[in-house]
Parts: C-alpha cells; sequence; structure tokens
C-alpha cells in the first residue's frame, strides 16, 4: 500500500500538503546538524571543559580530550586539549612519563596563545595552569601577565565565562573577585 501511494506522489496523483513536508524536512536536517560533526557542530561546550578540568578526575579528562579530540581542530579545541592534557600529567605514574605530559599540553596551549594572544580565555586556562603547576616545572613565568590580560579582558566575555572565572576567583590565590571589575 505504501509503495502505491509513494507512487501516486511520484507523479502527482496524490495531493500532499508540501508545507508539512517541507518542516518535517527542515526539522530533519537540523537534527542531523545538531547531531553531525561533519559540519562543525558543537558537541562539547565551555561549562563541561572546564568542569572536567576541576573534576579532578583522569578518566573525566581522558573523556573530555576524546571528545575534543572527534570535533573539528580549532583554536579553541586545541587549547582546551592543551589544557587537560597538562592536567592530566598529574594522574601518571613516573616523572618521566609526567614530564613528556605537561610539556605536550603545555605546547599546544602556548601554540595558541602565540597565534592568539589577545584571546582572553587561553590567557585564563593559562593562569589557571599556572598556578597549580608544581613549581619544579617552572610553569610560572607569565602568571602576572595572564593575569592582567584577563582583569583586562574580562568585561568583553561571554556570561557564561565570566561566571567560570568569577567562580574561579573565589579560591585563586592569584586571581579574586575584587579584580574581575
Amino acid at each position: 500500500m505504501q509503495e502505491k501511494a509513494e507512487c501516486l506522489i511520484l507523479f502527482g496523483i496524490l495531493n500532499v500538503d508540501s508545507k508539512a513536508m517541507r518542516r518535517s524536512s527542515i526539522g530533519w536536517f537540523l537534527l542531523f546538524l545538531m547531531f553531525s560533526n561533519g559540519f562543525g557542530a558543537v558537541l562539547v561546550d565551555k561549562k563541561s571543559v572546564y568542569q572536567a578540568l576541576s573534576s579532578g578526575e583522569e578518566k573525566t579528562i581522558d573523556k573530555m580530550i576524546s571528545l575534543l579530540e572527534s570535533e573539528k581542530s580549532t583554536a579553541q579545541n586545541s587549547a582546551y586539549i592543551g589544557a587537560l592534557t597538562m592536567k592530566k600529567a598529574g594522574f601518571l605514574k613516573g616523572v618521566k612519563a609526567k614530564v613528556n605530559t605537561f610539556k605536550k599540553g603545555a605546547q599546544l596551549l602556548e601554540n595558541e596563545i602565540k597565534q592568539n594572544p589577545d584571546k582572553v580565555e587561553f590567557r585564563f586556562l593559562r593562569l589557571t595552569i599556572q598556578e597549580h603547576a608544581p613549581n619544579v616545572l617552572k610553569y610560572n613565568k607569565q602568571i602576572d601577565e595572564d593575569k592582567k590580560a584577563v582583569m583586562a579582558g574580562y568585561a568583553r566575555l561571554d556570561e557564561g565565562l565570566k561566571a567560570i572565572i568569577a567562580d574561579y576567583a573565589k579560591d585563586s590565590k592569584v586571581l579574586k573577585a575584587a579584580d574581575l571589575k
């Protein structure tokens, strides 16, 4: 019966509500875009990345890195992967593995900061890593520079990132809530 109806529609014998058909087609297309990465759909949001960074769980960090690596490569994703990789280093066994993993992440983040020096979020990521990195790594040379960049650019950030930074400032020894005016 369905085949007969499809033939009748195809040859214009059976009238079909074209508005309903178009709406249905558009709906399916939008659904496809939402769940497809082929068109650059964003599968990972900022909040999830920062939750993974602050989670203190290697499994959560690994999952987030995998998700980001499966997405289209962007400066933001590379910066996130860099920060998450540096955080992951703290969970590894052996000094060599820790240092190598940290350096790998640092290289990703530093490259993105070099290419996008005015990107306040990247400076914030580096500031958070610098504040918590062990002194032996000597990864704290730009902490004051990054603090100034975050303070200067804070007003221009989207509300979601402002909330993340303000929340971080509550417990930070470097960046205080009063600095974010």
